[in-house]
């Protein structure tokens, strides 16, 4: 019993917390976010961009991750300073969490329908920044929110993340349902390519780092 017991220690030591923060201040937006990977869908987000916080929880949730944010920005004049800088901080505690990516699967996708709406995501956690959105976004505004504005969002944190995003929507005719789609994809994808695969000695990669 006493053997078992220190085997179970051993083995809790060896996992590594993957979680990080950041705060990030301009003359634009005051942000101070934090993300554990290895969470359990518990979000608290206060951004001043409700529609914004509405698709993190579902990204948070579906990615079974821990996100914390709180934004302070500039939205008197509009959400784009306040969404862009989300995403750019997103993107940089994403990769400081995942750290030296040992073991991962690198590699996830997901395809999410939303009543009338599908849309698809695949990642791929290179080190390599590269984003494409293909599909059509019908309307441009849902509530107050400008829906060009997901573009932005996700671009700036593929960019910070260091990874290649692929979205594909591949149908819809409700702006609401395909954007959450995209956010629940993109979860899901995520969650999947940071999954810890006992297979994988070191870094899945044929140059032995990403």
């Amino acid at each position: 019993m006493h053997v078992l017991l220190n085997q179970g220690l051993k083995r809790r030591e060896k996992i590594k917390v993957r979680e990080a923060s950041i705060e990030r201040k301009t003359n634009e937006t005051d942000i101070a976010l934090s993300m554990n990977i290895d969470g359990e869908g518990k979000s608290s987000i206060k951004t001043g961009v409700p529609f914004l916080e509405h698709m993190l929880d579902l990204f948070t949730k579906h990615g079974q991750f821990d996100l914390d944010i709180k934004a302070n920005g500039d939205t008197e004049i509009d959400d784009h300073h306040t969404t862009e800088d989300i995403g750019i901080c997103l993107g940089s505690v994403f990769k400081d969490a995942l750290g030296d990516k040992k073991g991962i699967k690198r590699y996830g996708q997901a395809m999410v329908p939303m009543d009338d709406a599908l849309a698809q995501v695949v990642v791929d956690l290179s080190n390599r920044p590269h984003f494409e959105l293909k599909g059509d976004i019908p309307a441009s505004q849902v509530g107050t929110f400008d829906t060009e504005l997901v573009d932005e969002f996700l671009w700036k944190f593929a960019l910070e993340a260091r990874m290649n995003l692929h979205v594909i929507i591949h149908y819809g005719r409700n702006t609401h349902h395909i954007i959450e789609a995209v956010f629940k994809a993109l979860g899901r994808a995520l969650d999947e390519a940071t999954m810890i695969d006992p297979r994988v000695k070191g870094v899945p990669s044929t140059k032995g780092m990403l």
